[in-house]
């Protein structure tokens, strides 16, 4: 039976004389009076039901925070009546019991959570402090503005799960190397999260990205001439002739160096030395963020006289721009768009250019730490993906023992 006392007030609440089960029923059969009442269930103690002067509704749960009778009270809003049932507060009610049994605290743990980084934060965070330092910097506030945070910005850094990583990558399964792409940057966003101390694990960490087949493009000796052909028909043709004539330049000077786009077009004459024949680039140009020096090849150092010959523009830039705001030229895209329509070469990219440059010299049997070199690379992995281009070079370098042998044989 319930056990039944005169009611009683605390700070304007009123406690209604009777412990009844909270169900719905109950629950819609209370009214409001002129000050805050609250009903406790009979089964749960401290779970109760809060009626305020407004007709408001909510299920709360009232415990102490450790022991003794000086510990301090808490009386926590499960839910409003409406937004979740009576049977749905009764079992968080119970939840929240265990945990508070174990020493936890269900109110602190929420105002924790509402305090804590959502996605969105870590966004603003990685694009702030990370991503404005980065080459690529723009296209990953791009990928984040576009899928991240539609997918999971409203998140907790701390509630993603690796189901939801996965969920992510399926949901773009249409662009699925772009996908990897997205991946890597949220397993790049995470661990930075780590060392912010906003959560302990990598939950992008061992997701399985998607299959891809290395895409590698080396233009063949006839290849090359066409493209030569091309840039100079693209020039002849062109309005501006000026603006054509650089940009093959830039694109030229690519093919000749091995160089990346931002290391070409953000080139000034003070990084050459034309009569040593030699490019220094800075640190902030390369990718990997270290001076790199390479050698120019006597081509390359024909061509950047020829473009010197025509006036240095006060910038210092090698390639300036018509105009905007860089100082030098950033897009080439739409010239490399028609040289390569000319020279039937519709699936080359610019990038292209640099594998060509490393394949060329792995056939001349260079080793791949002087191909790495060249490239800028600092990992030898990544200069293993022209491994196979060296096999004409060793088998002519083996064919030689084999005739020596063969010869003395036939003596």
């Amino acid at each position: 039976m319930p056990v039944l006392a005169s009611w009683w007030s605390l700070r304007g609440t009123k406690i209604l004389p009777h412990m009844p089960r909270i169900t719905k029923r109950l629950v819609d059969s209370l009214t409001a009076s002129d000050r805050e009442q609250i009903v406790w269930d009979d089964e749960i103690a401290g779970f109760g039901i809060r009626v305020t002067p407004s007709g408001s509704k909510a299920y709360i749960l009232k415990y102490r925070v450790g022991h003794g009778r000086s510990a301090p009270i808490r009386k926590p809003t499960i839910g409003r009546h409406g937004d979740i049932t009576a049977d749905e507060a009764r079992r968080i009610a119970k939840s929240w019991k265990a945990r508070i049994a174990l020493g936890g605290d269900p109110a602190q743990d929420r105002e924790d959570r509402a305090k804590a980084p959502t996605v969105h934060d870590l966004c603003d965070t990685y694009l702030e402090s990370h991503a404005r330092l980065k080459r690529s910097g723009g296209e990953d506030k791009r990928m984040i503005e576009r899928d991240i945070r539609p997918a999971l910005g409203s998140r907790r850094v701390a509630e993603i799960t690796r189901r939801d990583i996965e969920a992510f990558r399926d949901n773009q399964s249409r662009t699925p190397i772009a996908a990897n792409r997205k991946l890597a940057l949220l397993s790049k966003m995470f661990n930075l999260a780590i060392g912010w101390g906003w959560i302990t694990s990598n939950p992008a960490d061992s997701v399985q990205r998607n299959h891809e087949n290395r895409r590698e493009r080396y233009l063949s000796p006839a290849e090359i001439q066409r493209f030569n052909d091309a840039a100079e028909a693209y020039i002849e043709q062109a309005a501006l002739k000026g603006v054509a004539h650089r940009s093959v330049a830039a694109i030229r000077l690519l093919a000749l160096t091995g160089a990346r786009r931002g290391e070409v077009l953000k080139a000034r004459w003070e990084q050459f030395n034309l009569e040593t024949g030699t490019w220094t680039k800075p640190s902030s140009h390369t990718k990997q963020k270290r001076t790199h020096r390479i050698p120019l090849s006597p081509v390359a150092v024909e061509l950047l006289l020829e473009i010197r010959e025509e006036g240095e523009h006060p910038s210092g830039y090698v390639f300036p721009a018509k105009g905007g705001s860089s100082g030098h030229m950033t897009d080439i895209k739409k010239a490399w768009e028609k040289i390569r329509s000319l020279s039937a070469l519709p699936g080359v990219r610019l990038h292209d250019l640099r594998h060509t440059y490393a394949s060329i010299l792995a056939s001349d049997g260079l080793s791949l730490p002087v191909i790495g070199a060249l490239l800028g690379h600092t990992q030898a992995s990544t200069t293993q993906r022209y491994t196979h281009l060296l096999d004409d070079p060793l088998r002519e370098a083996t064919g030689r023992v084999g005739k020596a042998f063969a010869s003395r044989g036939a003596a």
